[in-house]
């Protein structure tokens, strides 16, 4: 597929744009923030500020995380730049996650790297990962197939568990509770020792939870997570690390219940070869789990995933080079009876990124040959030019691949054996201003989708779909002040119809505005969406809604703090989706939660 490069002749007349001296701009943009201009590894596999990754990239850092204090991981993407969050429910239930008009089973989730999905339905148990685990999320919009392979076609996430910074050991931890009988707690400890650095931490979340259809009974939702990470340094420079992360707990909904278990677990080897060459090894593996208790019966649906990556990295003076190898198993253990139960790929893949200041070149490519759904052949390349001391413009061409799950190919009375892999192109540009206070960013893309799998009864391949789409983001940090905003207007179009794709929402807005008053804080966000809709033949449509939420506060004594979060203020009755049977997934209405936190 990756076979041409139509934006080449737009990508050379960048390269000639007339640009200040690169000094000036690297002069400049070291006086930003850290927050403004973060460091990001999701992009391009190695630290890069988001300004010289060439990519639309959203970082969400720990003092975000801590601010808003989210319930659900969906509270802090939803209307993020090109992010849409779909749920039946509040509380755990199913949610999904578009990221620029594409599905949940066409992006990657990775957790420190190590990729969580499930198999059978290809999308990632969003609604099992408790926030409190995590310290920094990384959302990166476009296609990264050459980089990640297969699915990684509207985008990556990638959320990082704590990590150790501290000389000596560092604890924390928090309590508390709110609206639908709900009581959370968690505790950890990290810090470094010699050679030795490490973080453990667990959490508990439960809640009586609210009805997800109208009239029915509350659905609760438990869940408790464990991590452990560890790692250690060599006098010789070798770097050996374990990672551990565990998430079991019980979620009810209309018909029924399940017991879920969300799992990743890894293990890797650093070495450096040579003074500019390091190799690493990593073998993981990463489990979705779920039993089902319902008006049908018992259903196990079981889904493991085994990788082993080798990745190389070089270095040739201003000039980077990353090559290595992948290989990964699927296994799936269900009650239902598949045709096939598991499916083993091999990948190699290479990336260069040049350096030739004022201009950046980026290229990657990548070979996938998997035993179910054959070769795949993806890549990607990108530029881009410091127009000034502020100002950077991007433009790039990307192909991805996205393979039909074990439900679209063999779900009785349901998969197609015969369907093909999803393949896409597109098109991006993009320019960002990066300043000492403040930044901003702006991008305009199209995705060419071929064989986009879809419908309900049976599934089938939609010969050519288009999106369009235009992002506008921005922050400011101005004394104790703190803003963050994004504009996403999407266009998702079913070529051969001329409908827009069902359960995408064409515009999004966020704003989140926080204030530092000494020993309080205060803050909100206003997140809208536009309406849209539940079916193919757009018929069945879902309205739009805005919602606010408030936030505060006190910092009563070193390391101590309490914090009160109003969500839905305005007690708006909104919804996302819709059952097939036509009933409505109801959202949460008004809800405070208050709890107490130590450690920083």
């Amino acid at each position: 597929m990756f076979k041409h490069f139509p934006a080449a002749t737009l990508l050379a007349s960048l390269a000639a744009l007339p640009v200040a001296a690169h000094a000036q701009a690297v002069e400049s943009r070291s006086t930003a923030s850290a927050a403004l201009d973060p460091v990001v590894v999701t992009a391009t596999l190695a630290p890069r500020t988001a300004g010289q990754s060439l990519s639309s990239v959203t970082v969400l850092d720990e003092a975000t995380l801590r601010r808003q204090d989210p319930v659900n991981i969906t509270d802090l993407l939803r209307g993020q730049p090109g992010v849409d969050v779909s749920t039946n429910g509040s509380f755990g239930k199913n949610s999904s996650v578009y990221l620029r008009g594409t599905g949940s089973s066409q992006n990657v989730l990775l957790i420190d790297g190590i990729r969580l999905r499930s198999a059978t339905s290809g999308g990632a148990a969003w609604s099992s990962l408790d926030p409190r685990m995590f310290e920094r999320a990384e959302i990166l919009r476009g296609p990264r197939g050459s980089l990640y392979g297969a699915d990684a076609m509207g985008g990556v996430i990638q959320l990082f568990t704590h990590q150790a910074d501290a000389d000596g050991p560092a604890p924390r931890f928090s309590f508390g509770g709110g609206s639908f009988n709900t009581a959370r707690a968690s505790a950890g400890i990290s810090g470094s020792e010699g050679g030795t650095r490490y973080s453990f931490a667990a959490s508990h979340f439960n809640t009586d939870g609210q009805p997800v259809r109208q009239g029915g009974d509350d659905k609760g939702f438990d869940n408790t997570t464990a991590l452990a990470k560890v790692s250690h340094t060599l006098d010789n420079g070798v770097e050996l690390g374990v990672l551990a992360l565990r998430a079991r707990g019980n979620n009810e909904y209309d018909g029924g219940e399940n017991d879920f278990v969300q799992q990743v677990a890894g293990v890797y080897v650093e070495i450096p070869v040579a003074d500019q060459w390091r190799s690493r090894v990593t073998l993981s593996e990463a489990r979705d789990e779920s039993d089902n208790i319902d008006t049908f019966g018992n259903s196990t649906f079981d889904s493991q995933i085994r990788t082993a990556r080798w990745e190389n990295t070089f270095i040739a003076g201003p000039h980077e080079f990353i090559a290595g190898a992948e290989y990964s198993e699927d296994k799936v253990d269900s009650i239902v009876d598949y045709d096939e139960t598991s499916r083993d790929n091999q990948a190699v893949f290479t990336q260069a990124l040049f350096d030739f200041a004022p201009l950046t070149l980026q290229a990657s490519a990548r070979f996938d040959s998997n035993e179910s759904y054959g070769d795949e052949l993806t890549g990607s390349v990108g530029v881009g030019v410091d127009v000034d001391a502020h100002h950077t413009l991007r433009a790039s061409y990307g192909t991805a691949f996205n393979a039909p799950t074990y439900n679209q190919l063999y779900y009785p009375d349901f998969g197609n054996p015969d369907l093909e892999s999803e393949t896409s192109e597109t098109v991006e540009l993009g320019v960002r201003g990066q300043y000492a206070d403040w930044f901003w960013d702006a991008a305009i893309y199209q995705t060419d989708i071929d064989n986009l799998i879809a419908g309900q009864a049976e599934q089938f391949n939609v010969p050519t779909s288009r999106i369009r789409g235009a992002e506008l983001s921005g922050g400011v940090e101005i004394d104790e002040w703190s803003l963050a905003f994004a504009l996403t207007y999407t266009d998702p179009e079913n070529r051969l119809t001329g409908k827009r794709l069902q359960n995408r929402a064409t515009q999004g807005l966020r704003l989140d505005l926080d204030r530092e008053l000494g020993e309080w804080s205060l803050g909100g966000s206003w997140v809208a969406q536009g309406h849209r809709y539940r079916d193919a033949d757009n018929q069945d449509q879902l309205g739009g809604y805005g919602l606010v939420d408030l936030r505060g506060g006190w910092q009563f004594a070193p390391l101590w703090s309490a914090r009160l979060t109003l969500e839905n203020v305005l007690d708006h009755d909104y919804i996302t989706t819709r059952s097939f049977d036509g009933a409505d997934y109801l959202s949460a209405g008004r809800a405070a939660f208050l709890s107490v936190h130590f450690g920083q």
